[in-house]
């Protein structure tokens, strides 16, 4: 996502005519859109996205079970 940001930055400032952009070759501002593609492709061939997915839902899952543990008053605190 942030070289998304970098690369739409970087269109603005050459369209703009903004210094020291506007002197950049065309390439080096495109060049963050390659890079983003590039790590999209590496992410789902390597599993990483799917991994961060299934890790997101797991602890979604976790706070959903605390919160109804919590609700019925089956807390894990050892009485005295």
């Amino acid at each position: 996502m942030y070289l998304l940001m970098i690369g739409v930055l970087g269109l603005v400032l050459k369209y703009l005519q903004t210094e020291p952009v506007a002197g950049w070759s065309w390439w080096l501002v495109f060049s963050p859109f390659a890079l983003a593609a590039v790590w999209w492709a590496w992410a789902d061939a390597s599993g990483y996205t799917k991994r961060k997915e299934i890790e997101k839902m797991d602890y979604r899952k976790k706070k959903r079970i605390d919160r109804q543990r919590t609700a019925l008053g089956l807390t894990s605190e050892k009485r005295l």
